[in-house]
């Protein structure tokens, strides 16, 4: 029998208390609320349990629960609301390039701001207009086009060019940024910089107005002249698409839980509808074809859990952070998000595509989650890069 560790066991219940009690009551409020609304209140709420903090190392006041841990909370939250889980988990993003440095200094300015009074966010900028996920794949960053840049003068880089569908920007403290060093092709010289976001020259244009996700703000941040001292370099110069990929590598289990969440928040609704409702004479879950619906659902998120929980295991207890695992993970719990909730859907029926059922926010946001850390494209290039290297294809397999 599978156990988790009993802190994590406590913070599951802990969680699962505060996304029934605080999140889901008002979850429509959340999801029908105009595009740029935040609702401070309820990431007031989380951070007293420390939701913004978990994989913070407790000397610098963090809580210390390691990816696995996150990766828990991160399906508690989803499976009330996702953007929820998006706000705490961007914000542990935006976390990770500073923790994965090992640079003290760095850690010792930017860490304990988490353990303040007031909830500090925080930020991860990767995503651009145009060079998509040629800022992802290490052979496609000679073709990344007009990359934000970074021109050293002195002990100060300046920053210009943008940010686009940056998670938390509008409302975080800092952001991890990635920008290409001037004089160097596409994104070869890509170099991780922690940026406070009230410096001088970074502005904002606009929030997404998403279908899914929308307790979460999503904005385009630009950078006009923006200068940063040399000590916010994360990992040195030309380091930062090392960087990103250990963060995506950590970070894939603990997405792969939030789309797990998704698909459990669906079902969850299939089966007490299905446990309500009589036809021919009998309970919906009763009919043999309902019966295999509903078994199939619980066996893909049974999987998919299973799976986040071995990446984030693995994630926690390997440097560098393992590729194969965590990708496998998200690759399958994204598609069973959208599996199961379509499925849900035909178990409901008209019902379901009503908004007072919610399951129609669950169908929107299942389609989320295959966009930010990797497309199922990128996931399966890491995944087969790893298969045909040298004696990797029985290890994966087994």
């Amino acid at each position: 029998m599978f156990t988790l560790p009993k802190e994590i066991e406590e913070l599951k219940v802990l969680v699962r208390n505060f996304a029934q009690n605080h999140v889901k009551p008002i979850v429509r409020e959340l999801d029908q609320a105009p595009a740029d609304d935040f609702n401070w209140k309820i990431v007031r709420e989380g951070a007293k349990l420390g939701l913004h903090r978990l994989p913070i190392p407790k000397e610098y006041g963090g809580l210390g629960y390691g990816i696995l841990g996150t990766s828990v909370a991160m399906e508690e939250l989803a499976a009330v609301d996702a953007g929820t889980a998006l706000i705490f988990g961007a914000t542990m993003l935006g976390q990770a390039p500073i923790l994965l440095s090992a640079d003290r200094e760095l850690q010792n300015r930017f860490l304990p701001l988490f353990s303040s009074d007031e909830p500090v966010l925080a930020s991860n900028a990767i995503t651009e207009p145009d060079a998509g996920c040629d800022l992802l794949i290490p052979e496609n960053a000679k073709y990344a086009m007009n990359v934000l840049s970074a021109r050293k003068e002195g002990n100060e880089y300046v920053i210009n060019g943008v940010k686009k569908y940056i998670t938390n920007a509008r409302v975080a403290k800092f952001a991890c940024v990635y920008a290409n060093l001037e004089d160097y092709v596409g994104a070869e010289g890509l170099t991780c910089f922690v940026i406070p976001l009230d410096t001088d020259g970074v502005t904002f244009n606009g929030i997404a107005d998403k279908m899914g996700y929308r307790s979460c703000l999503g904005t385009e941040i630009v950078f006009n002249n923006v200068r940063v001292p040399a000590e916010n370099i994360v990992g040195g110069e030309g380091n930062g698409m090392l960087i990103s990929i250990q963060q995506m590598n950590m970070a894939r289990g603990t997405v792969a839980a939030i789309s797990t969440g998704i698909a459990r928040g669906a079902f969850e609704l299939a089966t007490e509808w299905a446990g309500e409702r009589i036809q021919g004479g009998k309970k919906l879950y009763e009919h043999q074809f309902t019966a295999r619906k509903l078994a199939e659902m619980a066996t893909k998120i049974e999987a998919s859990r299973l799976l986040y929980l071995k990446a984030s295991f693995e994630a926690d207890n390997s440097l560098p952070a393992p590729v194969f695992e965590p990708a496998v993970a998200k690759l399958y719990a994204d598609r069973i998000a959208i599996e199961v909730a379509e499925e849900a859907m035909s178990v409901i029926g008209a019902r379901g595509y009503i908004r007072d059922h919610h399951l129609e926010k669950y169908m929107r946001e299942a389609l989320g989650a295959r966009i930010y850390e990797g497309t199922p494209e990128v996931l399966a290039l890491a995944i087969t890069d790893f298969l045909y290297q040298e004696d990797k294809i029985e290890e994966a397999v087994w």
